[in-house]
């Protein structure tokens, strides 16, 4: 995990931060159920939903990430391997869990896999900055949509996605500019409503990537919050007025770059 030269604190943990948001009755209905990495859990899991994602507790990128589906003869695990995706099929969740268990990261978790909504065919989700300097309230101060390549289990610009800006996600969709406008409230008042909830877990925090993504039903799920130094500098080039935003709120609590 990199190490911060400026003064802004971090939750360390997803299965922590899911236990934290699961408590509040407003957001628990945005965090997909998560547990810890065990055959019992595994099993539980599995019978319980069609797909589930496994992934290092601690991690970014989308590195180390797996993607397990029920088939008819047993289960199909994907996976990433230097930015190339492959799967394998095992007969039992035993057999699964033994490949996982040799895993490096010192702790996986198990979440409810979400069916995320497409743009021309490929799932995207939405990175939601939220900053506030020291002193102040919370503030959402931009957005990037991550679109990864076609059939691929994550998004990650670093794994070979796209980023785009809410307008161009609702021009490629061919919804409206108001229909656009409506999602992102959601998601501001969602990440914001995030934002603090944390914070009184965590004092000193002044910075958060929430991600969110809408699956097939346009129901909206919180997929993941980073706060420990989350990048935004590819939007330099994408939308250059939400990155001096982003860059002046930063400077307010010593962060120098996006990187």
């Amino acid at each position: 995990m990199l190490k911060k030269k400026y003064a802004s604190r971090s939750i360390v943990g997803k299965q922590r931060v899911c236990k934290y948001l699961s408590a509040n009755k407003t957001l628990k209905r945005h965090v997909p159920q998560t547990v810890s990495f065990s055959l019992d859990h595994l099993e539980m899991m599995i019978n319980k939903y069609d797909m589930l994602y496994v992934k290092p507790d601690v991690g970014s990128h989308g590195i180390g990430i797996f993607k397990l589906k029920r088939s008819d003869s047993g289960y199909e695990l994907f996976e990433v391997v230097k930015k190339k995706q492959i799967s394998n099929h095992y007969h039992s969740i035993s057999d699964v869990y033994d490949r996982l268990k040799k895993q490096k990261s010192a702790k996986l978790i198990i979440q409810k896999g979400i069916s995320l909504d497409t743009v021309k065919g490929c799932p995207y989700d939405i990175r939601v900055m939220v900053q506030r300097k020291p002193g102040g309230s919370w503030v959402c101060t931009g957005f990037i949509v991550k679109v990864g390549a076609r059939n691929k289990i994550v998004t990650n610009y670093y794994q070979g996605g796209t980023i785009h800006t809410m307008i161009q996600l609702g021009k490629m969709q061919g919804v409206s500019n108001a229909a656009t406008a409506a999602r992102v409230r959601k998601m501001t008042e969602l990440a914001l409503r995030i934002s603090g909830a944390l914070s009184k877990k965590r004092s000193g925090m002044h910075e958060m990537g929430i991600d969110f993504a809408y699956d097939k039903q346009n129901h909206l799920w919180l997929i993941e919050v980073n706060s420990n130094h989350p990048q935004f500098h590819p939007l330099k080039q994408l939308d250059r007025k939400a990155y001096n935003k982003m860059m002046h709120f930063a400077a307010s609590y010593g962060r120098r770059g996006a990187k």
